[in-house]
């Protein structure tokens, strides 16, 4: 039996842990609480914001829009750019599951006032408000809180984890270092170039190794849309990294996450306030990146006035995307996409006149037809098909080609009949057509789809001018 002065004094030294804890507990939100006074909370105002009446209000999750813009501009503004990295988050409450699906740049949607045009052109026309709008009235979402950042902000939250280990092929060695060179420019921050494989491989599209890389790199690496997979490999990229930090973040010590604070948080501009973020944090640490995809999962190009995206249909791909984010396996669209939807097929002519790939596109001098973007009025009532053959792959790409590392995008498989295939190049018939005049100058005249791209590759701004290259 314990003598009384031995009880007294083991609990007396657990009543000065459990105080050192208490007052550590104080000290660390304290430190977390003054730096978030660095993020710039600009009132969002949310009787802007557009919800189908006809929309599902849902419980148990939680759904949340990432934005990245270019504002390398001298007078770059976050409310006057496009928003060329969508990514929405959907967070499962009760299995703490997080999902990822990015929204392609170039997807022919209407981004409000009944306009048809590129759905990155809605930051630019209405800032956050008419962003998350066009997404909400386009997908059937109740979106309302977002967060915006542009490329600088993830040099350094990679630099200050340490930099990550990415596999890469030889096309995304030679276009990383490609952009570093601008991305080290404009950071002010160094990198050292990757030394490309030789002799160089016969399928530029395979992975050659592992690299570990810094800011300058990964984010170069996010900027990628000149390799087989266009802007579908892309915003994989931006979706891997992501999940790599997120992971990464978990397990670093409170010095490197004070420091990512006091770098990275004046360049976050968010709906969030500082209570909604400090209620966020503690329960961050048991969730988990689960999967991610992209938007359309279902998709043919056209080519009007510049290479553009066009759902396969609208209807069915909403289906699609709520069951990825939502397992919910019977859902119905609303009445407002099914017309959104024949509304983007009449604008392009019809299924029938759309490609399977992707063809490159220059300056157009034909000024017998020079409208950038569709205004539509009126309603149409013919019905859709909503029976959809579900080609979402969630274990990533297979072995032919074998990018993926575990849920990644994936259009049709990932194998010769099309998707993103490291193996033979991507679009819906299992081969690229660039038409012998692909653009890798990263001037954007004549690229796959124009304009810049957010993560981002030229500095011009498209304000909704649609489908005009910049």
């Amino acid at each position: 039996m314990a003598k009384p002065g031995k009880k007294k004094k083991i609990l007396f030294v657990l009543e000065i842990i459990v105080l050192l804890l208490f007052i550590g507990g104080l000290y660390v939100y304290g430190q977390i609480s003054s730096r978030l006074d660095k993020i710039e909370q600009p009132e969002l105002k949310k009787e802007k914001i557009v919800v189908n009446q006809e929309a599902p209000k849902m419980t148990g999750y939680k759904t949340y829009v990432l934005f990245g813009i270019d504002s390398r501009g001298a007078d770059s503004k976050y409310s006057a750019q496009n928003s060329d990295t969508m990514i929405i988050v959907s967070v499962n409450n009760d299995t703490k599951e997080v999902r990822m699906d990015s929204v392609y740049r170039d997807t022919l949607l209407n981004v409000g006032d009944d306009t048809y045009t590129k759905a990155n052109a809605a930051y630019a026309l209405g800032g956050p408000e008419q962003a998350i709008s066009m997404l909400n009235t386009n997908l059937d979402l109740d979106i309302s809180d977002y967060a915006t950042a542009d490329f600088s902000a993830l040099v350094e939250v990679v630099d200050d984890l340490g930099g990550l280990d990415i596999p890469l092929s030889y096309a995304e060695i030679e276009h990383m270092n490609n952009y570093c060179v601008e991305t080290s420019k404009l950071t002010g921050k160094d990198y050292t170039p990757i030394e490309k494989p030789e002799p160089k491989p016969e399928d530029e599209e395979a992975i050659v190794g592992t690299y570990h890389l810094n800011g300058v790199q990964v984010t170069s690496y996010c900027r990628i849309r000149y390799t087989a997979s266009l802007d579908m490999g892309r915003t994989e990229r931006q979706r891997r990294v992501l999940g790599m930090l997120f992971d990464k973040a978990k397990i670093a010590g409170l010095s490197s996450i004070f420091k990512i604070m006091d770098d990275v948080f004046p360049m976050v501009q968010t709906s969030l306030s500082k209570q909604d973020i400090l209620g966020l944090i503690p329960t961050l640490i048991g969730y988990k990146f689960t999967d991610s995809t992209g938007f359309p999962q279902k998709f043919k190009f056209s080519n009007i006035k510049g290479s553009i995206i066009v759902p396969t249909d609208l209807v069915n791909n909403v289906v699609e995307l709520h069951k990825f984010l939502y397992n919910d396996q019977d859902y119905t669209p609303s009445s407002e996409v099914v017309a959104r939807s024949n509304k983007i097929l009449e604008i392009v002519g019809g299924e029938g006149e759309l490609d399977d790939a992707a063809k490159t596109t220059t300056q157009d001098t034909d000024t017998a037809n020079t409208a950038d973007t569709f205004v539509w009025s009126g309603d149409n009532t013919s019905g859709s098909d909503y029976n959809y053959d579900n080609d979402y792959d969630n274990s990533g790409s297979d072995s032919s080609g074998g990018y993926d590392n575990g849920g990644g995008y994936d259009n049709s498989g990932s194998d010769s009949s099309g998707g993103y295939d490291n193996g033979g190049g991507y679009d819906n018939d299992g081969s690229y057509d660039n038409g012998g005049n692909y653009d890798t100058d990263d001037t954007g005249g004549g690229d796959y789809a124009g304009g810049n791209d957010g993560f981002t590759d030229d500095s011009s701004v498209d304000y909704g001018t649609g489908f005009e290259e910049q």
